[in-house]
């Protein structure tokens, strides 16, 4: 295996901030902040990282998420993701914070914020990653309570490039947020939403007709609707794929019956992403690797995979014609 087909350009587009969050960080934290963890080691904390499903892996990461405090918190989170972002050859993220985790605890909405946003604007002037911020909804949680989150984030509104629905998908369809996505739309912001990972077609059809989302993140279940997958390719929307997320999550029981192959083989464009990769096994140089053994992918469809990546981004348009001619570069560089 030629490692350096890996060392593509590449953006990740598909990574809640709050799910980078390493057990040596959180342990670190927790000290900092006079928090008590329940776990007496950070092999203890690897060990409870085994999920059944979606729901115990919340769990956890809810319960992981209360170590931050501070606008310092926030930032050396963010920070050390970019980093490592940066070691993978990632060369602009669109990452995902939930404030309604941190609301809800009493943290403010500024100090959330204020710490991510800076921990972007040092990574790039060091590293030359960029990054646009996506702010998620939580769907177990109200209609109203998203509203008022939205409004809270209106102080920050140039430096939010959209809104996502993340969390408990399984009994909270889109349509509960219909409401608040077209304020949404109404103000500029891009739209994305968790739509087809545990949740039937259905979920994916109301995600576009109702929500009328940009791109899809996960859309593992399309392939179960073949109008669906053509609706998808004629209209040029993305998904976000997560293949060691799907895997460890049971979505995917084996890597090697993972979708993500079949999808760019029916034109899809699907992308590679981590997801919450300090719970999953893996950032996003090991998802593409992971899917390169266990799928038999070609360089070919390695390169396809990093120009998706690119196609499916908010970049401007100029921007990713650059990175694409980088990632045809870089693959005859190798050939």
């Amino acid at each position: 295996m030629n490692i350096t087909i890996f060392n593509t350009p590449k953006t990740e587009i598909h990574l809640h901030i709050e799910g980078s969050l390493e057990p040596e960080l959180m342990f670190e934290l927790a000290r900092r902040n006079n928090i008590t963890l329940p776990f007496s080691s950070i092999q203890e904390i690897k060990e409870a990282y085994k999920f059944n499903n979606l729901q115990e892996f919340l769990d956890i990461y809810y319960q992981g998420a209360n170590v931050l405090r501070t606008e310092q918190d926030f930032y050396d989170l963010t920070y050390a993701y970019l980093k490592k972002a940066h070691k993978d050859n990632v060369v602009h993220t669109e990452f995902f914070f939930d404030p309604q985790t941190h609301t809800d605890r009493g943290i403010g909405f500024d100090i959330v914020f204020n710490g991510i946003y800076r921990a972007t604007q040092d990574a790039e002037k060091e590293f030359g990653i960029t990054s646009l911020i996506i702010m998620s909804f939580l769907r177990h949680l109200s209609e109203e309570a998203a509203f008022d989150t939205l409004e809270a984030s209106m102080p920050y509104r140039d430096k939010i490039i959209g809104i996502g629905l993340d969390s408990s998908e399984l009994g909270n369809p889109p349509e509960k947020f219909e409401r608040v996505y077209k304020k949404a739309k109404e103000l500029g912001f891009k739209l994305v939403a968790h739509a087809g990972e545990e949740g039937p077609v259905d979920y994916i059809w109301s995600a576009l007709n109702l929500l009328e989302i940009d791109r899809i993140d996960h859309g593992n279940t399309s392939l179960n609707d073949d109008k669906l997958v053509d609706y998808l390719v004629k209209n040029k929307i993305a998904l976000t794929i997560c293949p060691l997320s799907n895997l460890e999550l049971k979505v995917c029981t084996d890597l090697k019956n993972h979708p993500i192959k079949k999808m760019i083989d029916l034109g899809m464009i699907a992308t590679v992403n981590s997801d919450d990769p300090a719970y999953f096994g893996g950032y996003v140089n090991e998802n593409y690797k992971q899917i390169f053994e266990k799928l038999n992918l070609s360089i070919d469809d390695i390169k396809t995979l990093a120009k998706n990546s690119f196609k499916a981004s908010f970049l401007d348009n100029e921007k990713k014609e650059y990175w694409l001619t980088k990632v045809d570069e870089h693959f005859a560089s190798i050939n």
